[in-house]
């Protein structure tokens, strides 16, 4: 079967932020990404600020508005910061905007041409669940730094941060309504081509309190995952559901970063200040009669709160961070995969537990 959407990679994901350049040193602070470009009132953009962060082949975009009533202020304004758009580059965008809408998607951006002295790019963006979009971008035709619109900036960028090994983007996951699941799912396998990777239900991700279902879909290539959450009846309210009343809408919940060396990353991460979930010891007391032999110490593992799970063609190794921001929304995963394909189904239990420990100290469960 022919692919109507091919997908080249995400080329990158764009954050609304109500003080982009502050959120700008937190991520090459504390996650050591490198300031590549910049727009705004210096390059003649009097409308927002941006800032392109980038690690490996990993791209975030940090936008603020200059103004109070503009849609990024607005999209603030409800959300706080969050994901606003994941970027896909392809071929041609108004291919991709063709294909998608005429399978259903709602049009956000129309094919348009953009350009400057290193030629031009061609964008067009799609509505997705609650006020995220995705944006097809077409480069072939620049050479320029990003896009038009943006200088380098690595001279504003702080002396002496080095990155911490973050390589890419492993997947990217949306928290939907109840009963909304099925809706997106089929979303992005009628109208982006997607196929249904894995399916877990509440039985896979449960404990004594909360539970949910989620589904991974992906590209043809396996190279994009969406994994769709949307809560599942509980005795307590779930992270998804915490999750919705913060966000006050649908959106990206979290998003899973690779690194070749998880161990020497986290122990970076951590060093910076960033703040993960712990387990309790007793997760590691049978860790290798359940997953098996594994590379790494156990007890390196276990101080440094890292999970590990296995499936049929090998583990992986993963860990949660805390909220990044007041509202306890986006948060962000660390993964290191040895052939494993899934998502740390072993894990869920425990992690579960974990979130629900901070929703208790939130007064949010």
């Amino acid at each position: 079967m022919t692919d109507f959407l091919p997908l080249k990679r995400i080329d990158y994901i764009e954050f609304y932020c109500g003080n982009a350049k502050q959120s700008a040193m937190y991520y090459q602070h504390g996650f050591g990404f490198k300031l590549t470009g910049y727009s705004g009132l210096e390059t003649k953009n009097s409308a927002s600020a941006s800032y392109l962060l980038e690690q490996g082949k990993i791209r975030f975009v940090l936008t603020s508005s200059y103004s109070d009533n503009t849609f990024i202020s607005e999209h603030v304004k409800k959300h706080g910061d969050g994901v606003f758009d994941i970027a896909f580059e392809v071929d041609d965008a108004a291919k991709s905007f063709e294909e998608t809408v005429k399978r259903g998607a709602v049009p956000f951006l129309e094919p348009v041409k953009i350009e400057d002295e290193n030629g031009y790019v061609v964008k067009s963006a799609i509505r997705t669940f609650g006020d995220t979009i995705h944006t097809f971008i077409e480069r072939k035709n620049y050479k320029g730094l990003f896009l038009p619109g943006f200088i380098d900036a690595s001279n504003r960028a702080p002396a002496g941060i080095k990155d911490t090994g973050l390589r890419s983007v492993d997947h990217m996951v949306g928290n939907v309504e109840l009963g909304k699941m099925m809706h997106w799912v089929k979303f992005y396998a009628d109208t982006m081509g997607f196929n249904q990777l894995l399916s877990f239900d509440d039985k896979d991700i449960s404990t004594e309190y909360t539970a949910l279902m989620s589904k991974v879909m992906q590209n043809s290539t396996g190279k994009i995952k969406m994994p769709i959450n949307e809560p599942a009846p509980g005795k307590k309210k779930s992270q998804i559901e915490e999750y919705l009343d913060f966000y006050k809408s649908p959106g990206i919940q979290h998003i899973a970063l690779t690194t070749p060396d998880i161990l020497t990353t986290v122990a970076e991460l951590k060093n910076r200040g960033i703040e993960f979930l712990t387990v309790p010891k007793t997760y590691y007391e049978d860790l290798i009669s359940r997953v098996g032999k594994i590379d790494e110490d156990v007890k390196e593992l276990e101080g440094t709160g890292i999970l590990v799970d296995r499936d049929d063609d090998g583990y992986l190794l993963q860990i949660f961070s805390k909220p990044v921001e007041d509202r306890p929304t986006l948060f962000f995963e660390i993964i290191q995969r040895k052939g494993a394909r899934s998502f740390g189904k072993g894990n869920f239990k425990a992690l579960f537990e974990s979130i629900e420990r901070e929703q208790e100290l939130r007064g949010t469960l």
